[in-house]
């Protein structure tokens, strides 16, 4: 991983960042066993498309993102934000001040290596820097939830059932100066 770089997106590399969304997101929902979402895999992308197109639009004011690269081709993505609708209604309003931490994916192919980690922590350092020392973290996904919570521990909310049976949403607050490793 000796030729990693994390920097901002550019606008050359919208396109390349749509392919990654669509392997990442079409291998997550396969690891979930919901392959067959096919419509609800074709919004999570069109979502993540138009957050990087309101970051580079609004110069990462609105969203803002990191990007991992590795001999320059993207093999990992984190933003943070305002906090989404689904939060503020998960937490009745509680979180809706905080930005939020999302869109961490990691490449298929490169998962398991510390990519996510290092985004994470390029991410802390970006908030810190802006005098941002909390935010939220949410996930529907169980194999990203068992991720969170050895990092950050049991979420502050947990919806049952909020995704069917047996998959929950869980939402994490976040101090961000207890996770400087």
């Amino acid at each position: 991983m000796n030729h990693m770089e994390i920097r901002r997106p550019e606008r050359e590399d919208q396109e390349e960042l749509s392919r990654f969304f669509r392997i990442v997101i079409t291998d997550t929902f396969a690891r979930e066993g919901l392959a067959e979402m096919v419509e609800e895999i074709e919004q999570e992308i069109e979502l993540k498309i138009k957050y990087v197109q309101s970051d580079l639009e609004s110069n990462g004011e609105n969203r803002y993102f990191l990007i991992a690269l590795d001999h320059d081709k993207i093999i990992g993505t984190i933003e943070y934000g305002a906090a989404s609708d689904l939060i503020t209604s998960c937490t009745d309003g509680a979180l809706k001040e905080l930005v939020e931490i999302g869109t961490v994916f990691v490449h298929p192919d490169f998962q398991r290596n510390g990519v996510g980690n290092l985004l994470l922590n390029a991410m802390f350092r970006t908030l810190e820097k802006k005098d941002i020392t909390e935010f939220c973290l949410d996930s529907g996904y169980t194999n990203a939830q068992k991720i969170w919570k050895k990092k950050f521990g049991a979420p502050e909310y947990l919806v049952k059932d909020y995704w069917g049976e047996g998959f929950d949403h869980m939402i994490w607050r976040v101090k961000t100066y207890h996770h400087h490793k």
